[in-house]
């Protein structure tokens, strides 16, 4: 143990798919927890992600490429554990770029030679392997299909992590404001909830998504931040065959519970609006058209119609790679700052629990650790 006592005391600020699966996996480990949201669970970048669980392309880092490796072998052992958690699928994932753009060969071969699943697909094949696809859609070039990718609803993981959690002792305080971190004699020593109560712990876990940068800045602290505004539309329920994760030029797309799609584009999420105030503001334009580029890459051309949209920040670290483990600066204090939070959720949820319980750093997290950027 990293404490003199039989169960260290643990804080976990924020309620998404990253805190819950850290604070699920404390509580089955013995520790005592407190999770703290601001407002409610999931209700920040894990309500609004479009959580394809994948490692696909060529220009991460091989110990990347291997801690998300990690994360969708969790995943499937989940699955195995959770037969009847129907929010979770690994029904491939399929991938093209646009006409002539030699990065897509390098991505695959890059795949190829680190035995990431990978076939390359010309346009006929592609109904074999993804029903529900619009042939007309595929370049000439042809397409990626990674048979071993699949897609989860964080919002009902995170509802079922939560009700292990519980079980095990665990202790939810949502929806109490801002909190914060109490840092006494260079430690963290408490957390101070947005009504004032003062939590005394052992640790604390930092998993408050686009917020972390900020707040550990106070405590000398420089993470280098590249968030930006993301958008995801949910359509009303749809007749199609697709199952497999689409990744397309001007969209990239889903299936979601209840016979919905879920879909964003880099495009769409340039175009909304940030005010000042910290609210967002979508046009109608902006939503439109991504409906409109989701029904040309749909067999069929099915009309879709809006259901709900949810707008807000993407947390991405400076560097592209996630941030993960102590502060040096500040001991008992933890991070988990990354842009994969669902592809990584479920392992880097077991690897901090397993730091914080007992002192001991993970090989796994070296080329993670916020001391990289001093």
């Amino acid at each position: 143990m990293r404490t003199s006592l039989s169960r260290p005391r643990v804080a976990v600020l924020g309620g998404g798919v990253i805190g819950m699966a850290t604070a699920t996996q404390l509580a089955r480990r013995g520790a005592q927890v407190v999770l703290v949201t601001e407002a409610e669970l999931a209700d920040g970048a894990s309500g609004r992600s479009l959580s394809w669980l994948n490692s696909f392309g060529g220009m991460r880092s091989e110990a990347y490429h291997h801690l998300r490796f990690l994360g969708i072998d969790r995943y499937r052992t989940f699955a195995t554990r959770n037969p009847s958690f129907g929010c979770l699928k690994f029904d491939g994932g399929l991938t093209w770029a646009a006409p002539g753009e030699e990065s897509h060969r390098v991505a695959f071969e890059h795949m190829r030679r680190n035995g990431y699943d990978a076939v390359w697909l010309a346009r006929d094949e592609v109904a074999q392997w993804a029903p529900g696809v619009n042939p007309a859609a595929i370049p000439d070039e042809g397409a990626i299909f990674n048979p071993g990718e699949g897609w989860v609803d964080l919002l009902a993981l995170v509802q079922h992590l939560a009700g292990e959690f519980t079980a095990a002792g665990g202790l939810i305080l949502a929806g109490g404001g801002a909190a914060g971190v109490v840092v006494e004699g260079g430690r963290a020593v408490a957390v101070r909830t947005g009504a004032g109560e003062r939590i005394d712990v052992d640790a604390v876990l930092l998993a408050t998504g686009a917020d972390v940068p900020n707040m550990v800045r106070p405590f000398g602290v420089e993470i280098p931040d590249a968030t930006p505004t993301a958008l995801l539309v949910r359509t009303k329920p749809v007749d199609t065959t697709l199952r497999a994760t689409l990744n397309t030029p001007r969209v990239a797309l889903r299936p979601a519970p209840g016979g919905a799609l879920v879909m964003d584009s880099d495009a769409s999420a340039a175009e909304v609006i940030d005010h000042a105030d910290g609210t967002y503001e979508v046009k109608d334009s902006t939503v439109e058209q991504l409906l409109r580029e989701a029904t040309a890459v749909l067999a069929g051309n099915p009309r879709l119609e809006l259901d709900s949209y949810g707008v807000g920040r993407k947390p991405i670290p400076g560097d592209g790679d996630p941030v993960l483990g102590e502060l040096d600066e500040v001991p008992g204090l933890f991070i988990a700052f990354t842009h994969s939070g669902a592809t990584l959720a479920l392992i880097a949820g077991e690897l901090l629990a397993d730091e914080i319980i007992t002192g001991e750093r993970s090989p796994l997290l070296a080329a993670f650790r916020p001391g990289r950027f001093r």
